[in-house]
């Protein structure tokens, strides 16, 4: 997915927030994924991720130089095997306040408030939204978070939300 030049037009006041940005922190259930979650008498078996926000994570890395970093209230197995297939090194698991993760990971990188994102999608991802320097929800996250967002995708959760972020900063650092 390319920006295409109305897109940018539309979205040039997002510039300088996005010429900064060098990490991309993102909840997972919501953004990551479709927010289903499948069950069995096991207990949670699967979550289902999409294949170009991985691509989009990927890209990020390449042609931005932007890391993304997971901060997730769940303790799910399937997070860290898609955070590790996709060269993820830094992911926070069973993560309830997540705005708590923002100075470990400023301090760790050496970042300043406006050089993160976050995506988000619902009311444990409020905090931390209001504190970074670029906020995003898909299309599908909750009316709260799309009055604090600085960007609404237009793909959903688990279905290009993420990639249209990605590709939106790598649009921006780039141009």
């Amino acid at each position: 997915m390319v920006i295409d030049n109305q897109l940018k037009q539309k979205n040039l006041h997002l510039k300088e927030k996005l010429e900064n940005i060098k990490v991309v922190l993102t909840d997972n259930d919501g953004v990551l994924t479709d927010t289903g979650v499948y069950y069995s008498a096991k207990g949670e078996e699967l979550k289902r991720f999409s294949i170009r926000d991985g691509m989009g994570i990927e890209r990020l890395r390449k042609y931005a130089g932007v890391e993304t970093i997971i901060v997730t209230g769940e303790e799910s197995g399937s997070v860290k095997s898609r955070a590790e297939k996709l060269k993820i090194t830094e992911y926070y698991l069973g993560i309830k306040k997540k705005e708590e993760v923002l100075s470990e990971v400023m301090k760790k990188h050496n970042l300043k408030i406006n050089e993160i994102a976050f995506v988000g999608d619902d009311s444990n991802d409020v905090e931390v939204m209001k504190l970074v320097g670029f906020r995003a929800t898909p299309s599908n996250g909750m009316s709260f978070i799309k009055e604090i967002a600085d960007y609404v995708c237009e793909n959903t959760g688990g279905n290009g939300a993420f990639r249209e972020v990605a590709e939106l900063i790598i649009a921006f650092k780039n141009e």
